[in-house]
């Protein structure tokens, strides 16, 4: 039913790149071809290639460069006056924006790409778009308004035979039921999605899958063991990829799986090393959910209550100027269960 896994923002020059090449060799070919493509004034393959090397920098966490590059490739696309690769640059700017938490931003650029693919014909990066502005509603809590839109892309995925939109959709649809406490279904789609990745050699998504059985396997069963060692399998494809922020919210999920497990001391470690991974790469959800289990970790293990009260309170806030709705409640959650909501409410 599904075939192997492709790349679509791999254009040009770069379309034998795989789904699974390293960003660090993405980022070389790229650039490469980028510079040849500027030199013989050919501004259609500089931007495609400018797409790659775009994605590449978000990936690797390197935003200030990522920022560039689309800009860049959105220039040269509409020098050429090709309206696709126009969308396919406002794509990867909108991605980019949702990475760096600027929510209404990503939301302007997914909609206009996507209503500049329909313009083109392109259906992949209005299916790539439409995708970006499901996971920007998803990430922000709002399930209601996304959830749809998610089941919507599923079908369209799977009547086309797209593994990694596919897998995608899936895990998306996962988290939303993880998050409303719905472990059973939660765990059956990553499980789903886990298999549909590995058989399409998705390596990315498959990892992705693996952190989502991790979380669900630590929370549901209790079962810290199985889950560390689906966390470890993953992060092997993390960091054979280069997949620096996959790595770094696995490292965020291996410390929530220790904290669970009242082992404290582990959990405070990697909790400060993801802490780290985003902060270096301007990621500013997943810095605010590691400073979450930071403080949680700190806190039982002896951390004076007002401070904790006191960074829970201006992570609270700061969530809520974000819009990060779901990451909110989960403060909420740890005021609640650290017998803080008292304070919290002064």
């Amino acid at each position: 039913m599904y075939g192997k896994a492709f790349a679509p923002e791999y254009q040009g020059a770069l379309t034998t790149l795989s789904v699974n090449s390293s960003l660090v060799d993405v980022l070389a070919a790229g650039t490469e071809r980028l510079a040849a493509a500027e030199r013989a004034g050919e501004h259609a393959e500089a931007a495609r290639s400018g797409l790659a090397v775009a994605e590449a920098h978000r990936r690797l966490g390197q935003v200030r460069e990522a920022d560039r590059a689309w800009k860049a490739s959105y220039r040269a696309a509409r020098d050429a006056g090709d309206t696709a690769a126009m969308a396919w640059a406002l794509w990867s700017g909108g991605t980019l924006a949702r990475q760096r938490g600027s929510f209404p931003l990503a939301r302007r650029l997914l909609a206009l790409a996507a209503e500049l693919g329909e313009h083109a014909g392109d259906v992949v990066v209005r299916g790539y778009s439409l995708a970006g502005l499901a996971e920007t509603g998803r990430i922000q809590g709002d399930y209601e308004a996304v959830g749809r839109l998610h089941e919507q892309l599923l079908a369209e995925a799977r009547r086309r035979g797209e593994a990694r939109h596919t897998v995608w959709a899936l895990e998306g649809i996962a988290q939303m039921h993880r998050n409303a406490g719905a472990y059973d279904t939660a765990y059956a789609l990553f499980e789903e999605a886990a298999e549909i990745a590995g058989r399409a050699d998705d390596r990315r998504g498959h990892a992705w899958a693996l952190r989502g059985l991790a979380d669900i396997v630590s929370a549901r069963d209790g079962d810290v063991e199985r889950a560390l060692v689906l966390l470890s399998e993953a992060e092997t494809t993390c960091r054979t990829m280069n997949l620096s922020s996959a790595l770094a919210y696995n490292h965020k999920m291996r410390g929530n799986v220790l904290y669970r497990a009242g082992r404290y001391a582990e959990a405070r470690e990697l909790y400060e090393l993801a802490l780290d991974e985003f902060g270096a790469m301007s990621e500013p959800r997943g810095e605010a959910l590691a400073r979450l289990g930071l403080a949680k970790s700190l806190a039982r293990l002896g951390r004076d209550r007002a401070e904790t009260a006191a960074e829970l309170a201006e992570l609270a806030g700061r969530l809520e100027r974000i819009g990060l709705r779901h990451a909110r409640e989960m403060v909420a959650r740890a005021q609640k269960e650290l017998g803080l909501d008292a304070e919290a409410a002064r």
